[in-house]
C-alpha cells in the first residue's frame, strides 16, 4: 500500500528544498522520506508555478466581468421600475400625488 502525503507537508517540503539552505536528502531523511520523492515534488511545483499566476488573472478577469453583469443588471432594475410606475400611473390603478 503506498503512502499519502497532505498537501500542506507537501508544499512544507517543497519551499524548504527551494531555499536550498539544506540538500535534497537532508530533507528527505528528517522527514523520512526518499531523496527522489523530494526531488519529484520540487520538480512538480516548479513547473505548476506559472499556472498559479495564469489562474490568478483569470480569476481577476472572471470577477471584472461579473461586476459588470452586475451594473447592467442593476441599470435594467431601474428602467423597469420606471417603466411599471409610470403604466401604475397611467393606468389609474395607482393615485397621482
Amino acid at each position: 500500500m503506498r503512502k499519502k502525503y497532505s498537501s500542506a507537508l507537501k508544499a512544507k517540503i517543497v519551499i524548504e528544498a527551494l531555499r536550498e539552505t539544506k540538500t535534497v536528502s537532508q530533507i528527505a531523511g528528517e522527514n523520512g522520506l526518499h531523496p527522489n520523492l523530494v526531488t519529484n515534488w520540487k520538480q512538480a511545483a516548479i513547473n505548476t508555478l506559472p499556472s498559479v499566476f495564469d489562474r490568478q488573472a483569470a480569476s481577476f478577469e472572471k470577477e471584472a466581468a461579473q461586476e459588470q453583469k452586475i451594473s447592467e443588471l442593476y441599470q435594467e432594475i431601474g428602467r423597469l421600475t420606471t417603466q411599471v410606475n409610470w403604466l401604475k400611473k397611467k393606468s389609474g390603478l395607482e393615485p397621482e400625488s
